[in-house]
This record gives C-alpha cells, structure tokens and sequence, in this order.
C-alpha cells in the first residue's frame, strides 16, 4: 500500500492533484483553510491509492509526496 503526505500549509488548492488522481481519492478540504488562505488537497481513502504519483507529478509547488 503506498502513502501519499501533503504539505498543507504551502498548497494553494488548485486541484490539479484532484483531477490526475485515476482513483478519485484526493479532495480539497471543505473543512480545513490552510496558512495562506486556501483549502488544501487531503486523500479520503489512503487505503485505495495505487502509488502512481500522479498526483505528485501535477502539483506546482511539489508539496505531495508518495512513498511505497
């Protein structure tokens, strides 16, 4: 099972990380507003990733790791 980390307080919410998941598992927060004013990107269902990167791979400013 992989495990994708996110570092909150620098992602600027674009989505693009939601949008390259195959899995549909990454979410902007609707509950959460980072330092800079945003909703981050969280996974809802760590259990289900495959560990492509995808999602690592879209994102601007690098903030989501994957380890496998």
């Amino acid at each position: 099972m992989a495990k994708v980390t996110f570092l909150t307080d620098i992602c600027k919410g674009c989505g693009l990380c939601v949008s390259a998941c195959p899995k549909g598992i990454i979410a902007l927060a609707s509950d959460k507003i980072n330092k800079k004013g945003h909703s981050p990107a969280e996974i809802t269902d760590q259990e289900k990733c495959i560990g492509c990167a995808f999602c690592a791979t879209m994102c601007p400013d690098c903030v989501i790791t994957v380890e496998r």
